[in-house]
């Protein structure tokens, strides 16, 4: 067992499985990421939108075989995404699966990770196979992966220490890394949710579901609401889907939220980039309701 690496039981994510001679074709067209650069050592972050191009999903999406793909999202999620895309099957010759019971899903979090901001990954992660587990980087500096290994075999042994889920998430957090759930999906446009500079999003690909909103706000116009790292002033519970206002005016809605150690709440959200954008007005109902929340930095730049 390593003393420089936590392992987290990642309960809440699942699998879904596309096979078939159309796989790869079908998803292409379907999700945001240019799949012909996955490769059996190569994974790829991509997000599945509506016809607005307001993200339903996240996934993570690695080869088995040339006609055998993985998908890692959510677990509640995986049903929704699975029925919306089998709409669009048609005469494709591939086959959705819900595999999320068969796949025990780990972290591995170095020790360094559970700190300040990480440096996230842009465009294509590792993947390492084995006979007995798949892992696949998600982050590298400080690293992170997830280990995905098969249900119907005995657990591996513990590669660290066994730490909650908390500790996964303060490290994604940290990272700028959105997710989306029940409560969030279709509620954010693919951009607001950094997902162009976390390398999510193909701009030379073909078309997908929700490709002309994207491309349009990438070509033509200035995203104004963008994902932000905050933590509140004092101990508070936030959840994703909570909305709110902060001090200097601005509304926002979280994306993603962990509690730290001291009872403070560290979260992402969504808000304007500017302190005169959607600002609500003030007055001495309004002002007491407001969050002081303090503005970390993420790990990689906003446009400005």
């Amino acid at each position: 067992m390593r003393s420089d690496v936590s392992t987290v039981a990642l309960d809440t994510l699942g699998v879904l499985r596309a096979r078939g001679p159309d796989a790869l074709p079908f998803l292409q067209g379907q999700l945001s990421n240019d799949l012909t650069r996955l490769a059996s050592d190569r994974s790829l972050l991509a997000g599945y939108h509506n016809p607005q191009g307001r993200v339903i999903a996240l996934l993570r999406v690695l080869q088995l075989a040339p006609e055998d793909l993985l998908a890692v999202l959510p677990r509640e999620l995986v049903p929704t995404v699975i029925a919306r895309l089998s709409k669009f099957i048609l005469r494709a010759k591939v086959k959705l699966v819900d595999e999320s019971p068969s796949w025990r899903i780990t972290g591995l979090v170095a020790a360094s990770a559970n700190g300040d901001a990480a440096a996230g990954v842009a465009g294509p992660a590792a993947v390492a196979h084995s006979a007995d587990a798949i892992a696949v980087q998600v982050a590298q500096r400080p690293s992170r992966w997830l280990l995905l290994t098969s249900t119907a075999r005995p657990p591996l042994p513990e590669a660290g220490a066994a730490a909650p889920p908390e500790i996964w998430q303060r490290a994604v957090i940290a990272a700028g890394e959105p997710q989306v759930c029940a409560a969030t999906s279709e509620e954010f446009v693919a951009q607001m949710l950094n997902l162009d500079l976390l390398g999510a999003i193909a701009f030379d690909k073909g078309c997908y579901t929700g490709q002309e909103v994207i491309a349009r706000a990438h070509y033509r116009g200035r995203v104004k609401r963008r994902m932000q790292r905050f933590v509140t002033p004092a101990p508070q519970a936030l959840k994703p889907g909570d909305a709110g206002t902060l001090a200097d005016g601005r509304t926002f809605q979280v994306v993603d939220a962990v509690l730290r150690a001291d009872g403070r709440c560290e979260f992402l959200a969504v808000a304007p980039l500017s302190e005169g954008e959607s600002a609500t007005p003030v007055s001495a109902a309004t002002a007491a309701e407001r969050l002081a929340a303090e503005s970390l930095s993420l790990p990689y730049p906003l446009p400005s």
